[in-house]
């Protein structure tokens, strides 16, 4: 699968593409050849301050239109992105590396419209006449601006999941797209466009956090925020936010996972699963299993199954010919990533853990690729289990009870999703 001939690469602000008020952009590399793929237009403080000024007046008309109205657009969109999957899932691998036979963003994304699309009457408030004498009601009201940080692992996926329920309530929204995978945000502007969105209801804009990100956060027109991505980076929104407007901030940031197999587990089954999470876009998910406790019974059997897998499973290649070769494993998304996760490989090394697999780059591939890699037996103090390395590296620690594990997989500052295989399913 090829790219596009024309990959748009502007800003789009009030229903036009606009280049960089200041000229500035940015290089997008294919993580894999390590080729230009696009120089993408940076938005400016300008730029941005002109985003939010179009969703600011095109507020009144949409927040009066009725949720059906505002969900014809939706369907319209939603068709559209279904129709475009194979040059989408062509600009993710291009830009961030997932494979395009991994890529189900598209209808993922297309569904979130679909179902937002009707259910705009279901959140306008409530009413009660079940205290005598009085007649008691709540009454919903949209924001105004609403701003979308995405992050870059699942970009078409989380601009759905947070411009849909904005927008179907009425409100309008400038979203800033990761710099380290805008493509498809880009492309998703050229959609929004064909649907037939009113200008100024969503303008998407590219750039870096320490310029248009920091503006949204302290922009005083700006009413809500939403932001995926680091607890560092939350941390710093959520401060930008009290320190202008107070705006209303809503954050999902980092993760540290563990899964939980029992003695009684489907073993094959769970290392099917457990693996698969860990692996899947290389690691670049915030719920990946990347701790996993194993019950003493059953734990040599457990890893060295999850050890084969990872050795006679996973093929690594160019993800934009996965259909032709069968890559089922990209790199990570960039250079910078790449390197943070060989540091965690280091440290991890040096933490008294046993290196059962993997633990570094392959030396017969270039580009940001990173060897599937499982620790052993790592100290729980030990950095690459207490913090988020987003890639495809697995600690498997041995445990005797059930109070054990449950005290060891709780003690994480993330509150992220956890896993438990026993036999019946139920646990």
């Amino acid at each position: 699968m090829g790219l596009p001939e024309k990959i748009e690469t502007r800003l789009f602000i009030n229903g036009e593409f606009v280049e960089s008020s200041n000229g500035k952009t940015f290089d997008i590399i294919n993580p894999s050849t390590l080729k230009l793929v696009a120089k993408v237009h940076e938005a400016s403080e300008q730029d941005t301050d002109n985003a939010v000024a179009a969703a600011k007046a095109a507020f009144p008309a949409w927040s009066a239109l009725s949720p059906d109205q505002r969900g014809e657009y939706f369907k319209k969109l939603a068709n559209l992105m279904r129709e475009n999957s194979d040059e989408l899932a062509a600009l993710e691998a291009s830009s961030m590396g997932r494979p395009v036979t991994e890529f189900w963003d598209a209808y993922g994304a297309a569904a979130k419209w679909d179902r937002y699309a009707q259910v705009g009457y279901s959140v306008q408030g409530t009413s009660s006449v079940a205290t005598p004498g009085f007649v008691n009601m709540t009454l919903r009201q949209p924001y105004g601006v609403v701003a979308a940080i995405i992050p870059w692992n699942v970009p078409l996926y989380f601009l759905a999941a947070k411009l849909a329920p904005a927008l179907i309530t009425g409100n309008t929204v400038v979203l800033k797209s990761s710099e380290k995978a805008p493509l498809t945000s880009a492309k998703v502007a050229v959609l929004v466009q064909q649907a037939g969105f009113p200008p100024g209801v969503i303008n998407i804009i590219t750039g870096f956090g320490n310029v248009s990100g920091s503006i949204l956060s302290s922009h005083m027109d700006v009413r809500a925020l939403t932001f995926t991505g680091s607890s560092r980076t939350g941390r710093i929104i959520q401060a930008a936010a009290a320190k202008s407007n107070l705006k209303q901030v809503y954050l999902e940031l980092g993760g540290k996972s563990p899964a939980v197999i029992f003695e009684d587990a489907d073993i094959e089954r769970a290392v099917k699963e457990t693996s698969h999470s860990i692996q899947w876009n290389s690691g670049q998910v915030c719920m990946a299993n990347s701790r996993v406790y194993v019950q003493d019974t059953i734990a040599d059997r457990y890893i060295e199954l999850f050890k084969k897998s990872f050795e006679n499973d996973v093929k690594m290649g160019d993800p934009l010919e996965a259909r032709e070769n069968g890559t089922n494993h990209g790199p990570q998304a960039d250079e910078a990533q790449h390197k943070t996760i060989l540091q965690y490989l280091e440290s991890g090394k040096q933490s008294g853990g046993e290196l059962i697999t993997g633990g570094g780059a392959p030396s017969d591939r270039k580009g940001y690729y990173i060897q599937p890699t499982i620790f052993k037996n790592t100290p729980e103090d030990a950095k690459i289990m207490k913090e988020e390395i987003f890639g495809p590296v697995v600690s498997i620690n041995v445990f005797k009870s059930e109070d054990e594990v449950l005290a060891k997989a709780n003690a994480t500052e993330f509150v992220s999703p956890r896993l438990a295989k026993v036999q019946d399913e139920t646990w």
